[in-house]
């Protein structure tokens, strides 16, 4: 049910992207109920107030502003907005069109965007087994041994862990593994130039992209299965 707000969602989504930005961790489970109950989409909520938000507090923390204290708050305040946000964003579990394996590489212990691509590929419809944060190369191999999935996907937030998803790439193919599925590769120092370098399929800018990338492989191979 729809509840009529006097606040546009513009305002509404404003105040939650004021809400991670000032780590508001008490207030945003109300507001994004707020938005829930005016009618804005869960994936809109994510996207125009969390992902802004969280645009702020990397900003922030590059100028110095905020130190690494301030970046574990505005993790959790997202982890507990995603509390109510996630059972509007379930896909239809009988109907998953792939799997993806999702990790933050070794040495790195970032997962605020790992997580936000991980439940919104959910959303999409795909099954996903999430290895957290600090993956070393053999456990990705494990898990496509285990899981067989379409899709691998990394995420680096610091240069100096970036090698880590080449160390996986090479793990992949010294297990045979590398050409059963594809390596999507994402956080803020990643390029499409150093995907091309260690051998990735792609690389995404933000979770967005990310989540279409891999739509749009799944779809050109259900469309090839079709045709023969």
């Amino acid at each position: 049910m729809v509840i009529k707000n006097s606040m546009s969602w513009e305002e509404i989504l404003g105040n939650i992207k004021s809400a991670i930005v000032n780590l508001d961790i008490e207030n945003i489970q109300r507001l994004c109920l707020e938005a829930i109950k005016a009618g804005i989409p869960a994936y809109d909520i994510i996207m125009k107030g969390f992902s802004k938000g969280l645009e702020i507090v990397g900003e922030n923390y590059e100028r110095g502003e905020y130190y690494l204290a301030e970046l574990v708050v505005a993790g959790e305040t997202v982890k507990e907005g995603m509390k109510v946000l996630e059972p509007y964003l379930k896909g239809d579990e009988a109907q998953k069109i792939g799997k993806v394996v999702i990790g933050t590489v070794r040495g790195d212990l970032h997962d605020i965007g790992k997580n936000i691509v991980a439940i919104l590929l959910r959303a999409s419809g795909f099954d996903v087994i999430d290895l957290g944060v600090d993956v070393p190369p053999e456990r990705f191999v494990e898990a496509v041994r285990e899981h067989k999935p379409d899709i691998v996907a990394m995420s680096a937030l610091l240069t100096t862990t970036m090698n880590e998803m080449e160390n996986v790439i090479k793990a992949l193919k010294e297990a045979g593994l590398r050409n059963n599925v594809k390596v999507i590769i994402g956080g803020a120092p990643v390029t499409d130039e150093f995907a091309k370098k260690i051998g990735a399929d792609a690389a995404a800018k933000d979770a967005v992209e990310g989540v279409n990338i891999c739509k749009s492989w799944l779809y050109r191979a259900d469309q090839s299965c079709q045709a023969n």
